[in-house]
């Protein structure tokens, strides 16, 4: 069997706290159900409040659950990604690498 190492890539990603809505917006962007909404309109969605973060992956939506990152690859395609996962698999840059 072949081994294969990831590529070393940057990635943006927000951790979803729950409380960072817009945050996470900015990264993701608006899905085109709810573009025509106002950001009021849109923060105060009971379905977002009482079931959680729904990111628009390639595949289909996923849930977000608050603690996850959400995480914009390399194709600008934006994904949940487990807390343990993304440690084991990222770290920070520094600014200039």
């Amino acid at each position: 069997m072949t081994k294969y190492r990831k590529r070393p890539v940057v990635v943006e990603a927000v951790y979803w706290t729950g409380e960072n809505l817009k945050e996470v917006i900015d990264l993701t962007g608006m899905h085109k159900s709810v573009e025509n909404w106002s950001w009021e309109q849109f923060k105060d969605v009971v379905i977002v409040r009482n079931r959680g973060l729904k990111i628009f992956t390639l595949s289909g939506p996923v849930h977000a659950s608050i603690g996850d990152y959400i995480i914009q690859g390399v194709e600008g395609e934006c994904y949940p990604c487990k807390p343990e996962i993304f440690k084991k698999t990222y770290e920070e840059v520094q600014d200039g690498e």
